[in-house]
């Protein structure tokens, strides 16, 4: 089978578009420029909003892989091993997007539900708070099993992706992401804070477009 430079791209600027739609999720459940209380936003959204936001979850996922073909493809001049693993574990990952956004619906209906009832909207919320959390505790491993492998590949120069995508990786905005949030206020803070992980995506699903937009065809499989 071989992957010609229409299809390459179009699976980054799919993985793109899973980024900007799951980000667009996180707008729909936490947005309002009056307030930077996520979870208040979340129980005073309308009720379209949440249930879109749920949406988006699905149709991001299904983007989210489709972009993951691109990765595949640029470890192909690595073992078999090595490509699986990082195929693998990077497809956990981003199922894992979507899965977990959408488990944000219980936090945001029982928010919704404790603003309207007059309750306490933490205790209204911990229980779906704390199920959230540790769906994330499954991917904290997996992650790091995809940053060692990704990174050093990259490095090594077995891949085709240019050593500077590295600087793209997830990991490498995620590690400071406390320090950027601590210069933003207001808005951009709501924006950074809400869609920070979806936008890491976008960043780097950029970056290996770019890094691989005039490739050579070359066999898939």
């Amino acid at each position: 089978m071989k992957m010609n430079q229409f299809w390459l791209r179009a699976m980054g600027i799919f993985g793109i578009m899973g980024g900007v739609i799951l980000f667009a999720g996180d707008m729909l459940y936490y947005y309002d420029a009056n307030n930077p209380n996520l979870l208040e936003n979340m129980g005073n959204a309308f009720n379209f909003r949440i249930i879109a936001s749920g949406i988006t979850a699905l149709l991001a996922s299904w983007f989210y892989m489709l972009g993951l073909g691109q990765v595949y493809y640029a470890f192909k001049p690595t073992t078999a091993k090595v490509r699986n693993t990082v195929l693998i574990s990077f497809g956990m990952i981003l199922i894992s997007y979507g899965i977990i956004h959408a488990a944000y619906l219980a936090i945001a209906t029982s928010a919704k539900l404790a603003i309207e009832n007059q309750l306490d909207i933490d205790s209204a919320t911990a229980l779906a708070s704390q199920a959230n959390q540790i769906l994330r505790l499954f991917i904290y491993p997996v992650f790091a099993v995809l940053s060692y492998f990704f990174i050093t590949q990259v490095w090594k120069r077995k891949t085709y992706y240019p050593r500077w995508i590295i600087l793209f990786f997830p990991l490498i905005p995620f590690l400071f992401q406390g320090v950027i949030s601590k210069f933003l206020t207001g808005k951009l803070w709501i924006i950074f804070a809400g869609g920070f992980l979806n936008i890491i995506l976008i960043i780097f699903f950029t970056a290996s477009t770019i890094a691989l937009w005039n490739s050579n065809s070359r066999e898939l499989l």
